[in-house]
């Protein structure tokens, strides 16, 4: 017993001299583990602050309860909202948008400056509910790897979580979603919308519910460079690297969507 006495004191006294020692770590001051970079694409986040932003989820909402029985919902950032513009001569985007969208019953859900993020906030709050389109036309994506700053692996899982929202809020509609387009901000935006186009190529390739396709040539010459002479914004007073289509580039974007957007709508031929 004296030495069952003796061995448990021993281990005792260890015990306490080992719990007054700074820890392995602390003793060699090893840094914290950076703290990882959040995937804000995933997470819906309204512009509700910004007037004008408010002001159009409301026009949209009621837009969305007078007509039910829309079969096409456009839906997008600024590129999609533009059809709404007709400025000569560089945005002159109504007669494409009365040819090809709004003849087939269309409405139009295009924000400026939306990211995934806005969008599918937006999807969460009413803009979607009570329809039952036969086709939605995507395009979003392009702000995430442009004025946001995501990389190509949040703008991956950002338009991934509008695409489950459509799934989910809309079950029975087909989703014709668009790549991202070309753009000349910079080489690191480039490649990161490469990754982004090629990350959704893979993924919906064998989607039955989504048809994925990429109109990136459009706007690019034989040798693969951007076409800027297919965008407004170099020719603006205050120019800017090419970004948004003008009035021929968005009849060219209609006009290669068109054929598969008939056959999904179920139209014998396109426009």
């Amino acid at each position: 017993m004296r030495g069952l006495f003796l061995v448990i004191t021993g281990l005792a006294t260890g015990m306490a001299v080992l719990a007054s020692v700074p820890s392995l770590s602390a003793a060699r001051q090893i840094p914290a583990a950076p703290t990882p970079v959040p995937t804000v694409a995933a997470a819906p986040e309204d512009r509700l602050s910004e007037p004008w932003w408010a002001a159009r989820h409301k026009a949209v909402l009621a837009e969305v309860a007078s007509h039910p029985d829309a079969e096409l919902l456009v839906i997008g950032d600024s590129i999609t909202q533009n059809y709404e513009r007709s400025d000569p001569p560089d945005e002159v985007f109504l007669p494409t948008w009365r040819a090809f969208y709004a003849s087939r019953g269309a409405l139009n859900l295009g924000f400026g400056g939306d990211t995934t993020s806005n969008l599918l906030w937006r999807l969460q709050n009413g803009e979607v509910q009570g329809l039952r389109p036969k086709v939605v036309l995507l395009m979003i994506g392009t702000n995430d790897t442009g004025h946001a700053g995501l990389t190509a692996d949040q703008a991956e899982r950002g338009i991934d979580a509008v695409v489950a929202e459509l799934k989910l809020r809309l079950p029975k509609t087909k989703i014709l979603l668009l790549g991202v387009l070309p753009s000349g901000i910079s080489e690191a935006k480039t490649a990161a919308d490469k990754a982004v186009n090629q990350h959704l190529a893979a993924l919906y390739a064998a989607d039955a519910q989504v048809t994925y396709l990429d109109i990136s040539s459009t706007f690019q010459t034989p040798t693969g460079e951007i076409n800027a002479a297919l965008y407004y914004d170099p020719r603006r007073p205050q120019p800017g690297p090419p970004l948004h289509p003008n009035t021929v580039g968005q009849r060219l974007m209609a006009e290669a969507i068109d054929p598969t957007l008939a056959k999904l709508l179920g139209e014998t031929a396109g426009r």
